[in-house]
C-alpha cells in the first residue's frame, strides 16, 4: 500500500506541475496525460507461511489477498478514476483557454473542481486527493493570472489603486503647498489625527496635478458611494475612525474584486488567501471579495493593530508592512513614531508612501472644492435583499425568478467563484431589493435537486412553447409535462413556466458566434440585436475587422470572482489553528511576501507577520 500511495502521489505531482511549467513559457506543449500505476503497486500482499515443498526455494506459498488489501486497492482505483476525470476536464479547459474561449474554459475548470468537491471523498484527510486539489487550483490560478495580465481574464479588468500608480514617484518639498494645506486643516473636521508635512503635501500635489493620479482618485471616490454607509457602520461598531474608510483608496480603489496577481491578495481590503480571518474561502466562494464581510474583518483587524501600537499611523504602517516588522523597527530605534521611523529610513519605500498617501486622500476628500473634486458624483449605494440557501442554485435561475438579469445577480454576489451557489453548505445569496417574496413563491415549484439546472420563464407576447424550448435548450414536450399542459395547449402572455433542462446544457456559457465569410461587426451586431461598441468591448477588439472562423461573444460575458490559490513552501509544512488571512498592500515592491495573522496562546493581542519574520510581543517606546 505504501508503494501504491508513493506512485500515485508521484503521478499527481507530475501532472499538476506540468501545466504550470507549460503556462509559464511553453503553451504549445501538450498537457501530460495521467500516468498509470505499475502492476506491482496494486498487487496483493504476500503472506509468509509454511509450505509443503512445492512453492519454490523460499518454502512459501502466496496467500489470498486480505480484505483490507482488497479495500485499499478498490479505494486507490476510485481515487485514480476521480483524478483522471478531473484532469480530463482541466485539459479541456486548457484547450479552450488557448483557443481564446475564456468562458468555456472557466466552465471546464469549474467542472474539474466540482468533480472533486462532489465526489463524496474526503479531500482533507486523504493526502493524495488534498495534493491533487491544491495542484488543480494552483494551475487554474496560474491561467487566471496570465489572463488578467493580458486584460482578458475570467474576472473584470480592474483599475490600479491610486497609490500603486504613485509608488515610484519622488515628491520635491513645496513649502507653499505645505503651508496652504496646514491652513486648510484648521477648518477640516475629522475623527482621524490629520497632519501635514512635505510628505503628505507631495501626495496632494500628485493627486492634484498628475492626470493619472487625479483620475484614479476621482474614480475611487465615486465608487466609494457604493459601500460608504456599510463600511462606516462597521468602523463605528468597532471604534475605528470613520476616515479610515479611505485606506481602501490605497488598497483597491473601492473595487471588491481587486486582485494582486503577484501575491494573491484580494478584495477591497487586500486580504491574503492564507487562512480566514473570519472569511471563508473554498471551491465555491471567497469571502475576501464580499464587501460586507471583508469590511467587517478590516475594521476588526485595524482595531487590533491600534490596540497593539496605540497609534493610528503605526497601525496603518503595520497593516501594510506587518506588525512584526513595525514592532522590530520601533524596538531597534527606540521610537514609536511613524514620522521618526520614516526619517530614519527604517521603513520600506512602499510603507513610507502608504501612510502619507492615505492622509492626503483623506484631506482632499474632505476639502473637495479646493482640489477639483467637487464635481464627484458618488455611485449609488449597493443594496439588496438576502436569502440563505443550503442547496445549489444556478444564478441564471435566480435571475429568472427575480425578474432580473444574470449580470445583476453576479454583481450582487461578488464572492461567488462559479455560476452556482454551493451544495450542502449555507450561503447568503443576495437578490434585488423587493424580490424576496417572488423568489420564495416561484422557487418552491422547482425541486431542490433541479435548481442547479432547471430554468424559469415568464411568457412574453408572441412566444410559443416550441420557441421557448429552443431558446432555453429544452424540449417542448418536457415543458408541457412539467407544467401540466397538454401537447396541443398554447401559452399566454404572462404564463409562468418551469423549464426542465439537462444539467450539462444548463451550464453552457455565454452565447458565442462563429464568424462567417462576409461578416462584419455591423452585420453580427444586427443579427443579435446588440451594438458594435458592445461587441468590441466584450471581445477586446480595437477595430471593426473580424476574421472568418473567429469566435465572438455576442452577449455580455459574465465575470465571476477571480480564483486564487497561493501557497508558499513554508506554509505547506506549517500547522496552526490560528492562521488567518490578513492584508498586504497590492502591487508593492515586496508584494510577494506573505502576511499571516496569528493569535498567541499567551496573549489576546493579534499580530500580523511576514513569512520571513517571527512573531514578537508588542513593545512600544516613546521619545
Amino acid at each position: 500500500m505504501a508503494r501504491l500511495l508513493l506512485e500515485v502521489r508521484r503521478w499527481a505531482l507530475v501532472v499538476s506541475c506540468a501545466p504550470l511549467v507549460m503556462l509559464a513559457g511553453c503553451p504549445q506543449e501538450k498537457v501530460a496525460a495521467p500516468g498509470k500505476a505499475p502492476a506491482q503497486a496494486t498487487a496483493p500482499a504476500i503472506a509468509a507461511g509454511p509450505s509443503s515443498g512445492s512453492a519454490g526455494q523460499t518454502g512459501q506459498t502466496v496467500a489470498p489477498p486480505t480484505q483490507a488489501a482488497a479495500d485499499a486497492a478498490a479505494k486507490a482505483a476510485k481515487v485514480q478514476q476521480l483524478i483522471n476525470k478531473a484532469e480530463a476536464a482541466y485539459r479541456s479547459g486548457v484547450d479552450n483557454y488557448r483557443a481564446g474561449h475564456l468562458d468555456a474554459a472557466r466552465l471546464d475548470f469549474d467542472s474539474a473542481v466540482d468533480l472533486m468537491l462532489t465526489s463524496g471523498m474526503d479531500l482533507k484527510t486523504d493526502p493524495q486527493l488534498a495534493d491533487e486539489f491544491d495542484h488543480l487550483l494552483n494551475a487554474v490560478n496560474s491561467l487566471e493570472m496570465t489572463a488578467l495580465k493580458q486584460g482578458n481574464g475570467f474576472s473584470p479588468v480592474l483599475e490600479a489603486a491610486p497609490l500603486d500608480a504613485a509608488n515610484e514617484v519622488t515628491f520635491p518639498a513645496n513649502a507653499a503647498l505645505t503651508a496652504k494645506v496646514t491652513a486648510e486643516l484648521k477648518t477640516t473636521q475629522s475623527d482621524f489625527p490629520l497632519v501635514v508635512n512635505d510628505y503628505v503635501a507631495g501626495f496632494i500635489s500628485y493627486f492634484s496635478n498628475s492626470p493619472a493620479g487625479h483620475a484614479h482618485l476621482l474614480r475611487s471616490l465615486e465608487r466609494a458611494g457604493k459601500y460608504k454607509e456599510m463600511i462606516s457602520k462597521n468602523l463605528r461598531d468597532q471604534g475605528v475612525p470613520q476616515d479610515l474608510i479611505y485606506l481602501a483608496v490605497a488598497e483597491s480603489g473601492f473595487q471588491p474584486q481587486a486582485l494582486n496577481a503577484r501575491s494573491g491578495a484580494g478584495g477591497m481590503w487586500q486580504f491574503m488567501p492564507t487562512g480566514a480571518y473570519g472569511l471563508a474561502r473554498n471551491g465555491w466562494f471567497d469571502e475576501r471579495f464580499d464587501p460586507q464581510k471583508s469590511s467587517l474583518a478590516y475594521a476588526k483587524y485595524m482595531k487590533t493593530l491600534y490596540n497593539q501600537f496605540g497609534d493610528w499611523y503605526l497601525a496603518m504602517a503595520a497593516y501594510d508592512w506587518g506588525p512584526g516588522n513595525v514592532q522590530r523597527a520601533v524596538m531597534r530605534t527606540g521610537y514609536a513614531d511613524f514620522w521618526e521611523l520614516y526619517r530614519r529610513n527604517v521603513l520600506p519605500g512602499e510603507t513610507k508612501n502608504y501612510v502619507p498617501g492615505i492622509i492626503a486622500a483623506i484631506i482632499m476628500a474632505k476639502n473637495p472644492e479646493q482640489y477639483g473634486l467637487d464635481k464627484v458624483v458618488p455611485d449609488a449605494a449597493v443594496v439588496s435583499d438576502s436569502v440563505t440557501v443550503d442547496y445549489a442554485i444556478d444564478l441564471r435561475l435566480v435571475a429568472d425568478v427575480t425578474n432580473s438579469s444574470l449580470l445583476e445577480i453576479v454583481a450582487l454576489n461578488p464572492s461567488l467563484l462559479r455560476m452556482t451557489t454551493p451544495r450542502d453548505m449555507s450561503f447568503d445569496l443576495h437578490i434585488p431589493v423587493g424580490t424576496l417574496d417572488v423568489f420564495a413563491t416561484r422557487i418552491k415549484d422547482i425541486p431542490e435537486d433541479k435548481r442547479a439546472s432547471w430554468r424559469f420563464h415568464v411568457v412574453r407576447s408572441g412566444e410559443t412553447l416550441d420557441g421557448i424550448a429552443s431558446a432555453l435548450h429544452a424540449h417542448a414536450s418536457d415543458i408541457a409535462r412539467t407544467n401540466g399542459l397538454k401537447a396541443d395547449d398554447g401559452v399566454d402572455t404572462g404564463d409562468e413556466l418551469v423549464i426542465p433542462v439537462a444539467g450539462a446544457v444548463a451550464s453552457a456559457g455565454p452565447q458565442r458566434y462563429a464568424v462567417r465569410r462576409g461578416d462584419t461587426l455591423i452585420t453580427v451586431a444586427d443579427r443579435f440585436g446588440v451594438s458594435v461598441e458592445e461587441l468590441r468591448r466584450w471581445n477586446h477588439l480595437s477595430s471593426n475587422v473580424v476574421k472568418p472562423g473567429s469566435s465572438l461573444a455576442v452577449v455580455a460575458p459574465v465575470k465571476l470572482a477571480p480564483v486564487t490559490h497561493v501557497r508558499s513552501k513554508a506554509a505547506r509544512g506549517k500547522k496552526s489553528s490560528h492562521v488567518a488571512a490578513v492584508p498586504v498592500h497590492a502591487d508593492s515592491s515586496h508584494a510577494g511576501t506573505k502576511h499571516i495573522l496569528s493569535k498567541s496562546n499567551s496573549s489576546s493581542t493579534a499580530t500580523k507577520k511576514s513569512s520571513s519574520t517571527t512573531k514578537q510581543k508588542s513593545t512600544s517606546k516613546t521619545k
